[in-house]
């Protein structure tokens, strides 16, 4: 009986503190996507402009997010079943949003960042179940 109540007292914390973590993470996303929405990022291999570059370099953010116990065990359940594990979109839309932006903050001043690519990749202790996601965005900063 007492495993039942620690086993449901988890997935409560889980379900409240997880939610919370992600909301306030949103919402600082948010804030920053709007601070830097000037800055082009596009996955075009050549430039939008065709005025004389200064400089180009290789300009790169990286993030590893970790999935809250609530969302695991729903996923869990999930899979039992089958279909879609809708859990994980928000910790792959934060986790992918989360790396662009660090990759616009590596790329100070620039005019536009061009051939961005991203990349995801899972970590976990064993093969059966994610228990974190790392996404590297990286592209070519171009400075006029």
């Amino acid at each position: 009986m007492y495993d039942i109540i620690i086993f449901v007292s988890l997935l409560i914390l889980g379900y409240v503190f997880g939610t919370f973590a992600e909301k306030k993470h949103f919402r600082s996303i948010r804030e920053r996507e709007e601070e830097l929405k000037t800055l082009p990022t596009i996955m075009l291999k050549r430039p939008l402009k065709s005025e004389k570059i200064k400089e180009c370099r290789l300009v790169n953010g990286s993030v590893v997010i970790s999935i809250d116990f609530f969302k695991k065990f729903i996923a869990g359940i999930i899979n039992l079943f089958g279909g879609n594990v809708t859990v994980y979109e928000t910790l792959l839309d934060r986790a992918r949003r989360e790396a662009i932006l660090r990759m616009k903050a590596d790329a100070s001043n620039a005019s536009e960042i061009i051939n961005i690519r991203i990349e995801t990749s899972s970590l976990s202790q064993n093969t059966k179940s994610i228990g974190s996601v790392e996404v590297l965005a990286y592209g070519t900063a171009i400075y006029r």
